[in-house]
């Protein structure tokens, strides 16, 4: 029997401060994406069973959810073209130094539209939320990253192909620290304060894939194409990121 490879994902996450009552950053996160991608609609509510439920008065719905601390799972309604945009809350025991967050995370097709739309969708859910820091990359590349993280469920870390070992979120010392890199990485002014980005000397490269943000913050594109770390080239580019930027993951010596 032929295996039949799943088509690739684009993760997008933010990292923000934790909602409160009459909080509108969702409405923007999610005008936001719409704007960057023509056709996206997400105006169904992902029920029971995976079913979607059209929802009249989205905004509203969003605004009161967020009172709640919640950003529920939604979605475009196409099972054949599926988009999803969904937040979660987590406490500050969980968080960096010890900050309740915001985490908002979308998934969508790694197609030609959304490529192409990648960084605009990513500067619209960091600025509509107040982010932080955030990042949009292929679920393929994001699962190799996801193995820098100490410690696993299974023991000590094992990070794959030479990345770096990188600490938990809980670990790290302030909310504007990044804790790992993507192929889209969005840092807020705050976060790049943080990085001591850019430095003209030392980031002309990255500066060549790089655009500021109307909020002063930054999106820093690592390669031209999505992140693919069997080649070589891309996983090059990756590891001298977390050379030239050692603060990302705690792995700075205080």
């Amino acid at each position: 029997m032929q295996t039949v490879t799943p088509p690739q994902r684009l993760d997008l996450t933010v990292y923000a401060p934790a909602l409160k009552a009459h909080d509108d950053r969702t409405v923007a996160v999610v005008r936001g994406m719409e704007r960057a991608l023509p056709g996206l609609r997400l105006n169904w509510e992902v029920g029971k069973g995976g079913r979607p439920i059209e929802l009249p008065q989205r905004d509203a719905w969003l605004v009161e959810a967020a009172a709640r601390g919640k950003l529920p799972l939604l979605c475009n309604g196409d099972e054949r073209y599926p988009i999803t945009v969904s937040g979660r809350g987590r406490s500050g025991r969980l968080g960096p130094g010890g900050q309740s967050l915001l985490d908002i995370s979308a998934e969508l097709p790694l197609d030609a539209a959304v490529i192409a739309a990648a960084g605009e969708m990513l500067v619209h859910a960091g600025e509509g939320a107040r982010a932080f820091w955030g990042h949009a990359t292929p679920d393929v590349a994001a699962l190799d990253i996801a193995y820098q993280t100490a410690p696993t469920r299974d023991g000590p870390p094992s990070p794959r192909r030479g990345l770096p070992v990188l600490k938990l979120l809980e670990q790290i010392r302030a909310p504007e620290v990044p804790y790992f890199l993507g192929w889209l990485n969005y840092w807020s002014a705050a976060s790049a304060q943080a990085l001591g980005f850019p430095d003209p000397t030392r980031d002309a490269e990255l500066l060549s894939r790089a655009w500021r943000t109307v909020t002063g913050g930054w999106v820093v594109q690592l390669t031209s194409a999505p992140l693919d770390l069997d080649d070589p080239a891309h996983l090059d580019a990756l590891l001298r990121a977390y050379e030239r930027f050692p603060e990302i993951g705690g792995r700075a010596t205080p």
